[in-house]
């Protein structure tokens, strides 16, 4: 077998995505990637220590234990790396996993964290519920504010967690400039970019000290593994992978590694299909009787249109729309008429999820929001909204869908 590159920072996204530290089998000449389902694996004695001490990178150590690292695991964690433009990654369980990796890896008693007042509900909930336990103070602020931004910012915080677009609202996070703020106060910037995905964003370029992504949506893009990765400069995912990556316990099994890995294969085509889909579907209802307001990055009229196509190359697969008939009516009907589209939480997968996000249901459980804040909320989600998670059916037939369901009044 031929010689083969790990990766290549010539290559395209679409082939890194492809071939980064692809491994064929030695043995067989394999090509899609095995599954190492082992937890335990040979070593002579003295090859390696049973812990972490003196030991600056655990992912320089031989494979020993699963919990500790895994060939498939790893494999993944390299092509996440070099999507990102990065030197390393963690991969995690779960989402949220990744959050608490970047929390609990990174903060001590006495620091402050600055979080962006609207973003995933599951890390608004760990960092809000569980880090003031620990002696950590939090602020919610909206990070597209910049004075806001600066207002909040104290000698202690050393973390801001930043979304951008951020869910369920499509907000954006000017990156350079948010980077900037923090690194002048000696903090450093987490980016969750799961709605952009490395397609449409890569958060490091931006000044971004680590960037997050819940592998479970678009990066999988199958509905079928959780996962989760941080991703960043190889000193820092080092020092998380020797706390969080060993003591939290949350690994990435390698079934779910290997069908992330699958996913990852057709994720530019996947986004870019679903994106072009989203577009076409944003300004349909733009026109239909029904919606009152529809939100989409790559609309003339978001609000943040010129940063979007400033720091993005395209606009993602997620839209929001509002409706003139009482939210949850129209919920109602949506999920006893839709045909093509599928009524269902979660968003990133390869077909097509709407679901029903109400205003004040958010507040009470996700966003306890005051106000300014309260106030930008209302202005972008009205009593509520509808998010649509596009996929990769025929957006004619996505479009048909949606517009029957709509018009009906049972």
């Amino acid at each position: 077998m031929s010689d083969r590159p790990a990766a290549s920072p010539d290559w395209g996204l679409a082939t890194t995505a492809l071939h980064a530290h692809l491994q064929p089998d030695a043995a067989t000449g394999a090509i899609q990637p095995g599954i190492a389902m082992s937890v335990n694996h040979l070593f002579t004695p003295g090859e390696a220590a049973f812990s972490a001490q003196g030991v600056d990178d655990l992912a320089q150590l031989p494979y020993l234990y699963a919990r500790w690292g895994n060939p498939t695991v790893r494999q993944l964690e390299q092509r996440l790396a070099a999507l990102e433009g990065a030197e390393d990654a963690l991969a995690t369980a779960t989402g949220v996993a990744a959050v608490a990796a970047v929390c609990f890896g990174l903060l001590r008693a006495g620091n402050h964290v600055l979080l962006s007042d609207v973003c995933y509900a599951g890390a608004q909930e760990l960092v809000r519920t569980l880090l003031p336990d620990f002696g950590v103070a939090v602020s919610a602020v909206n990070l597209s504010d910049l004075d806001a931004v600066r207002a909040a910012m104290r000698p202690t915080t050393r973390l801001v967690h930043a979304e951008t677009p951020c869910n369920p609202l499509l907000r954006l996070t000017d990156l350079r400039a948010l980077a900037d703020i923090a690194h002048a106060h000696g903090a450093l910037l987490s980016v969750d970019s799961t709605l952009a995905t490395p397609v449409f964003s890569r958060p490091l370029d931006h000044g971004a000290d680590l960037v997050l992504h819940s592998l479970t949506k678009f990066i999988n893009g199958h509905g079928d593994a959780l996962g989760g990765a941080v991703i960043g400069p190889r000193a820092l995912i080092a020092r998380l992978r020797a706390r969080a990556g060993v003591y939290l316990g949350a690994t990435l099994s390698a079934h779910n590694a290997w069908l992330i890995l699958r996913g990852i294969d057709t994720l530019d085509v996947r986004l870019r299909r679903a994106a072009e889909s989203a577009g076409q579907i944003a300004r349909f209802l733009q026109q239909h009787p029904a919606v009152r307001a529809v939100t989409w990055p790559g609309l003339p009229d978001h609000p943040q249109h010129a940063l979007a196509q400033r720091q993005m190359p395209g606009f993602g697969a997620v839209l929001t729309f509002q409706v003139h008939a009482p939210g949850p009516q129209v919920a109602q009907r949506l999920a006893r008429h839709l045909r093509v589209a599928h009524y269902a939480f979660s968003l990133g997968h390869q077909r097509s999820l709407v679901v029903w996000l109400g205003t004040d249901e958010m507040l009470a459980t996700s966003y306890p929001l005051q106000g300014a804040a309260l106030a930008d909320y209302r202005r972008f989600a009205g009593d509520g909204v509808f998010r649509l998670s596009v996929g990769l059916e025929d957006p004619a037939d996505l479009i048909a869908d949606l517009d029957q369901a709509l018009r009906t009044t049972d």
